[in-house]
């Protein structure tokens, strides 16, 4: 017997539950440790990581740069350019 004719067998108040139940079971205790250490972990792999990209990122500022080239003229068909 279908379910959405057994609630209709039934009296007033006493219908079936319609609320959904949760797929997979609440995370106990060990679990919610579980994820809180996982999370803190990720957190300073993402810290350690941002570290040495603004260190590299702070090296890569200090390095000398180089003059830029000269401008050099060329001429094309009769006429003077310059190559910037």
């Amino acid at each position: 017997m279908p379910r959405a004719g057994l609630a209709h067998s039934l009296g007033p108040g006493e219908g079936v539950s319609v609320s959904a139940r949760r797929a997979t079971p609440r995370p106990t205790g060990i679990r919610r440790v579980e994820r809180w250490l996982v999370g803190v972990a990720m957190g300073v792999v993402a810290f350690v990581l941002e570290k040495a990209v603004m260190r590299s990122v702070r090296r890569e500022g200090k390095t000398p740069k180089v003059a830029p080239p000269e401008s050099r003229t060329f001429t094309t068909r009769g006429g003077e350019v310059d190559v910037d």
